[in-house]
Order: structure tokens, then C-alpha cells, then sequence
């Protein structure tokens, strides 16, 4: 089961081979007035009768284990009785930067949160949400007891709110009060955040069970959404993933936790013992957006299909596409810089590939920070939406370096769930590895070689960086 912020979806999954054999869905219950987009506060319940619907129609038949995926940095702050003190407080809500700069400085600087947590304090992040609570909302914040994200809420329901609640490493590092290089918890730091100590889920093991049902349903640890899609895509030691969205993401697969006293990388767990440093930045789609609003473009397909006219490096045109600002690098004031403007170089042709080159040469600025400390990238599986246009697959494999994976449209975190919900239930039964998931067949997919186009990729970066470093200095460097 995936719980994201807007739908639920149910895979019914082969135990042996992965095989999807029926599926449901059912959208999230809209709450507040139309047209105000999805809320920052949401009540658990919507997530919990939204999976009710999901799985309607006989759906579970036969199942015999259950693994919940769910939306990361959802904090569900519960009382001493397991009530909701007040609505879940969702991965989207910024109304907490103020509190993540107040707890960067009470702690000591960005290095000192990343050598305790593996992670800088962010709007989105629990913790920051906690300092939040105690600043704007004293008396719920006194009322608050035990912290829960919104996986951990939904096994606990799933199990009929056992006196243990449990969480898994994914989900406990991207808390801000979880270490996933030491795999323990520092409640100073919740008490700093909160003002008082909160009783926290026990972190169990990736092939752990959260618990049985009283049916005899078994309930694996659930995760969060990224480390779930990562499971279900079966990505390992080697491979990258680049997910572009709005913003974008890149993140690897590593044998070991990286603390980054910049800030850059934030240093979560995945879902199978290893780690998943993950660096982010800002700008992704929405620059292609903005491009495409700007020439009066329809559609991303029109910005594509205008790009391809042009040839590598846009005849010198560079966009460096902090339009949101930057976090990779940090520079959260910035703006976008357009350069090379030529009068050869003045065609909308020119500035549509300008924009999707720079769109991945700043994703390739973020994976070169990974590789810079030493994760081996062999493979780049690249994800979203824009990662069938054909601008993007043009670019991607010279820029990234690298193969590149386009995965077919699937629900991969619901996939990732399913995946360790097998684990869970061969190791119970003593027919599977506790240390070795199921060998599920991997995702159907394009692959893309940069082939001889790597000197070209070569250039086109060498241009981006250029410009990049005349513009901001130094930007990259600790």
C-alpha cells in the first residue's frame, strides 16, 4: 500500500516472483476550500479511509502480508491516550523556516546538525515541524507525547493500536532526530525542538514485522515513499536515481552513512540496510515551465520538440536555472542567470535547449557532489514525467556520464512495499534471508548510452560550470 499525499494505490504482488496480480486506488478526501490546493494540515483519518476504499471489492483476498509505503515528513503528533493532538502536520508545509533556521543556530551551525543527524534542519523535516508546534501552538505542543510519521500511523491502525509502535531506518532518518550512522535516536534534540521529551517508535530491521493482526495478517516495518520507489525499482550498489519534478532529487545507493558539513547531502537509510545519500535542488521542472511561459510554448512537449532544433551547448547559451533560489549549491537568494546572449545565439530554439541543458547540468552538479565523496554511479535510473521527452534523453546519458535508465510509468512505491512485505514474511517463515530481500524481477525499461557523445556532454559542462562559477564563486567549495 502507497499513502501519498493525494491517493492511495494497492498492489496485490506474487510472493515468489513480484508479479502484479490486481490493484486498487482511491484519491484522498480534498479538505479545505477549492481551489486553496492541498492543505498543509491533514486529518490521519482521510489516509486511513482512502485505503479502506483502495481496498474494497475483495481486493486483500488471499493476501497473507502487508507493507505500507507513505508520504515522508508527515509528523503525527499523538497524545498520552494515541490521539491526534492536532492534524498531521505534511511533508509540503513551509510555514516552519523560520524554526529550521532557530534550530541551525541553537545547535551550533549547518556541520553540527549534519555530524549529529546526517541531515541540516528543513521546513519539511519533523523536527523543524516540533520547534514550530512549541512556538505557535504552546498548549498542543505540551499535549504532544509520541511522534509518529505517517506510515508508522498507518501500521499502527493496520495493527489495531498496539501498545509498541515501531517505525524502520528510512522513515527514522529523514526525522531529523535519527542518526542513520550511529541507527540512534537523539532525543535532545527533540527535547530542544519540542521543549519536552516525546516517546519515539522503536527503528526495527528492513525484513523485521511490525507486528500480526489477530487475523494472522502480517504487517512488514513500512517506509517512506523514496525508499519505498527505490526498493521497487530494485536499485543497488551503483545506481543513481534523478527524479524530476518540480524540484529535482538525486540519490544513490552506498555502503555507509555520509556526513556532509555543508548541508548538500542529506544522509537517509533505504529500505534494505544500506544508505541513501540524497542531494536536492530547487529548480527542475519549473524551470522548463518558465521557459515554456515565456515563449508562449503550450506544453513541455512544444518546449522539447523547439530544443531539438538547436544543437549541444545552444550556441553558447547558458541557463543556470535557480529560479526558486538554490540548495545545491546554498544559495537560497539567488536568481537565474541567462548568458552567452549572441545574436546568433537569440533564437527560441536556442534558449529551449539552453533550458533543458541546464536543468540536467544542475541535476549533474548534485551527483557529482555524491561522486565527489566517493558513490560509485554506473547507472543513472532517471524518473518523472519529462524523462520520456526526447530533449531530455538527448541530453541525459553525455551530461550524466553515465547509462541511463528510463523505468516504465509504474507504482513503484507501492511496488517497494509489496517487495518488503515478501521479505518480512519468508524470513517469519524461515524461507527467506533476514539479510537478502526477494529477487524480484527489476522495472521494464529504455536504456540510453551516451555512446561517442561524451566529449560533447564534456563540453556542454565545461560551458555550464563556466558560467556557473563566474556567477557564483566558489560555490561549491565547504
Amino acid at each position: 500500500m502507497d499513502s501519498s499525499p493525494d491517493f492511495t494505490r494497492i498492489v496485490v504482488c506474487d510472493t515468489d516472483t513480484g508479479t502484479v496480480l490486481r490493484q486498487g486506488y482511491a484519491p484522498h478526501p480534498v479538505e479545505g476550500p477549492e481551489g486553496a490546493g492541498r492543505p498543509s494540515d491533514v486529518d490521519p483519518q482521510v489516509w486511513l479511509l482512502s485505503l479502506g476504499e483502495a481496498a474494497g471489492g475483495g481486493l486483500l483476498e488471499g493476501v497473507q502480508a502487508i507493507g505500507v509505503s507513505a508520504q515522508q515528513n508527515a509528523l503525527v503528533p499523538l497524545d498520552g491516550q494515541g490521539s491526534t493532538v492536532r492534524p498531521a502536520m505534511t511533508g509540503g508545509d513551509k510555514r516552519a523556516q523560520v524554526a529550521a533556521a532557530d534550530l541551525i543556530d541553537a545547535v551550533g551551525g549547518r556541520a553540527a546538525w549534519a555530524q549529529a543527524v546526517g541531515s541540516v534542519p528543513q521546513a519539511a523535516q519533523p523536527v523543524t515541524k516540533l520547534r514550530w508546534l512549541a512556538k505557535n501552538e504552546p498548549d498542543n505542543a505540551r499535549r504532544t507525547a509520541m511522534l509518529l510519521q505517517a506510515h508508522d500511523w498507518l501500521v499502527w491502525q493496520l495493527l489495531g493500536r498496539p501498545m509498541r509502535r515501531t517505525t524502520d531506518r528510512g522513515g527514522a532518518s529523514g526525522t531529523g532526530y535519527w542518526s542513520a550512522a550511529t541507527g540512534a535516536y537523539r532525543p535532545d534534540l527533540v527535547e530542544l525542538a519540542l521543549g519536552h521529551q516525546a516517546a519515539l517508535p522503536d527503528v526495527i530491521g528492513p525484513a523485521e514485522a511490525a507486528g500480526t493482526t489477530p487475523e494472522g495478517l502480517l504487517i512488514s516495518a513500512g517506509t517512506g515513499e523514496t525508499m519505498a520507489a527505490a526498493f521497487g525499482l530494485g536499485i543497488g550498489l551503483g545506481d543513481a536515481v534523478v527524479s524530476l519534478g518540480a524540484s529535482g532529487s538525486v540519490m544513490a545507493v552506498h555502503p555507509e552513512a555520509l556526513t556532509d558539513s555543508t548541508g548538500m547531502i542529506t544522509s537517509l537509510a533505504d529500505a534494505t540496510g544500506l544508505h541513501l545519500p540524497v542531494v536536492t535542488t530547487l529548480n527542475a521542472v519549473r524551470a522548463l515551465r518558465g521557459t515554456a511561459e515565456l515563449l508562449g510554448l503550450p506544453d513541455l512537449e512544444s518546449l522539447s520538440e523547439l530544443a531539438m532544433k538547436s544543437t549541444p551547448g545552444a550556441h553558447g547559451l547558458v541557463l543556470l536555472p535557480y529560479l526558486e533560489g538554490e540548495r545545491t549549491p546554498n544559495l537560497p537568494h539567488t536568481a537565474g542567470t541567462l548568458a552567452g546572449l549572441r545574436r546568433e545565439s537569440m533564437k527560441p530554439e536556442h534558449l529551449a535547449r539552453a533550458a533543458f541543458e541546464g536543468m540536467l547540468c544542475a541535476l549533474a552538479d548534485a551527483l557529482d557532489v555524491l561522486r565527489g565523496r566517493g558513490v560509485d554511479v554506473r547507472r543513472v535510473f532517471l524518473l518523472g514525467a519529462v524523462a520520456e521527452l526526447p530533449a531530455v534523453q538527448a541530453a541525459a546519458p553525455a551530461l550524466f556520464g553515465a547509462q541511463i535508465v528510463v523505468p516504465q510509468p509504474a507504482d513503484y512505491a507501492a511496488l517497494g512495499a509489496a517487495r518488503q512485505a515478501a521479505w518480512a514474511l519468508g524470513a517469519s517463515q524461515g524461507t527467506l534471508d533476514p539479510r537478502t530481500p526477494p529477487a524480484w524481477q527489476g522495472a521494464a525499461a529504455q536504456i540510453l548510452d551516451p555512446g561517442d557523445q561524451l566529449p560533447v556532454g564534456q563540453a556542454v559542462r565545461q560551458q555550464y560550470v563556466s558560467v556557473r562559477e563566474q556567477t557564483h564563486p566558489g560555490a561549491f567549495m565547504s
